[in-house]
Parts: C-alpha cells; sequence; structure tokens
C-alpha cells in the first residue's frame, strides 16, 4: 500500500501556483518534489519562468502571457501524480555527489566543542559524518547554501547561541540534524567542523551548483595538503 500523502495545489500570486506534498521532510518526499520538477520542465517548455523547490513544497511560476492557472494547475497535478507512481520506494534519484573535506580543529572550530557534547572522540564524530549519504532538502539562504539531511542523532548539535559574524567560504556545518556547505563568507550560527575546497555556487559555471534538490551527497575526508592543493584556503 502507498505510504504517500496526497499532494496538494494552492495559488500562491498572479502568476504562480504551489505545491506541498507533506508537513515534514523526508527522503521520499524530496523524491517527489525533484521528480515533479522535472516533470514539469518537459510537459510545460515555453510555459515556465521558474521553478523553486523547498523541503516538502515546489512553487512553480509561468508566464501568464501565454497560459493560466487552470492549465498549470492540470499539468502540476499530471507531473506530481506520475512523481508518486513508485509510492515513495525509489528514493535513489538525482546524482550522487561526493564534497571533500578537510576535518580538523584548524578547519572546524566547532568540532571539539560537538565531539565533547556527544561524548564522542573527534574521529567518531568525522566517521559518522562522513557514513551517510544526505538528500538536498532545499537551496537557501543564500545561492548554493543546500541544507543537507539527515544528520546522525549522535552527531546532532543546536545552532550556536549567538552567531558569527563571518563563517568563510566553505565551512562544513551541522545545525540539529541538517547540515550544509557554506558557499560563501556569511554570517551565521552553526557549528563549523570542517572545510569543503569544492565550489558550491559559481554564477559563470554551468551549472551553477554541483548540486540541485533532490540529489544525495556524500562527505569524504581528506587531508591538509590536499585541501590546499585543491584551492582551499585557511
Amino acid at each position: 500500500m502507498s505510504t504517500q500523502q496526497p499532494f496538494s495545489i494552492r495559488i500562491a500570486g498572479e502568476n504562480s501556483l504551489i505545491v506541498y506534498f507533506g508537513d515534514q521532510p523526508s527522503a521520499e518526499i524530496a523524491t517527489q518534489v525533484a521528480q515533479t520538477a522535472d516533470n514539469l520542465k518537459l510537459s510545460m517548455q515555453g510555459l515556465l519562468i521558474d521553478l523553486v523547490p523547498s523541503y516538502a513544497s515546489l512553487l512553480v511560476i509561468y508566464n501568464s502571457l501565454v497560459t493560466d492557472h487552470y492549465h498549470v494547475r492540470r499539468c502540476i497535478h499530471t507531473a506530481a501524480a506520475a512523481a508518486q507512481t513508485d509510492d515513495g520506494q525509489n528514493t535513489e534519484t538525482g546524482k550522487l555527489v561526493s564534497l571533500p573535506v578537510y576535518y580538523s580543529t584548524e578547519s572546524g572550530p566547532d568540532l571539539q566543542s560537538l565531539a565533547d557534547r556527544a561524548g564522542l572522540s573527534i574521529e567518531d564524530v568525522t566517521r559518522i559524518h562522513q557514513q551517510t549519504e544526505y538528500r538536498v532538502y532545499a537551496i537557501g539562504f543564500a545561492p548554493g547554501f543546500a541544507y543537507l539531511g539527515e544528520v546522525d542523532q549522535r552527531i546532532a548539535a543546536p545552532r550556536l547561541a549567538t552567531p558569527r559574524q563571518k563563517v568563510p567560504r566553505g565551512a562544513v556545518a551541522i545545525a540539529d540534524r541538517q547540515t550544509a556547505v557554506y558557499p560563501a563568507q556569511s554570517p551565521g550560527g552553526w557549528n563549523l567542523i570542517g572545510l569543503c575546497p569544492q565550489a558550491m555556487f559559481d554564477p559563470n559555471a554551468e551549472p551553477s551548483m554541483p548540486v540541485q534538490v533532490g540529489d544525495r551527497v556524500r562527505f569524504e575526508s581528506i587531508g591538509r595538503d590536499e585541501f590546499l592543493s585543491l584551492g582551499g584556503q585557511l
């Protein structure tokens, strides 16, 4: 029997509709969001302005000069229904991306405190962080900032009480049961456990981001010298 929740479609603006797939993010819902978006790209060529996927929803922005919300709603219903035909069993959608990480107290100033909080060694924390295959649930608050879940409960950690004014580009971080790589220097309150030399956003590249919603991510430990040789900065 299917475990999928019924999706719903609501008006979000004069030329946009939003599809809700559930209340809580999960690998199954992330798969539905990604598959629905892919289906709409094929079925609505020339009609779409943008698709904005999130944890459990998909915003569809269309060109109201060439279509209307009745037609778009039908397209969405067909696309979302098709995304549910596997009954949520196939979550191996999207590409698998490996991201290198230099884990250390030099590159991750919160690594020791996170390990202490968890009652684990630094080696345990980094090993556990690498063991999970994470799903890209959403992208924001900055271009290329991919929210990845879910972190193993053993190394989950609350956000910092006082956010940093400057988190370096490439910082690998944990907040609650999510992990992410900061694509650029910015303020931030997540726990920093390492640095990744991979650019997470390049407006001049195609594609501009190495990951999209629905993709899967694994982290792989590298040493200091390799991190620097790959263009990382300390």
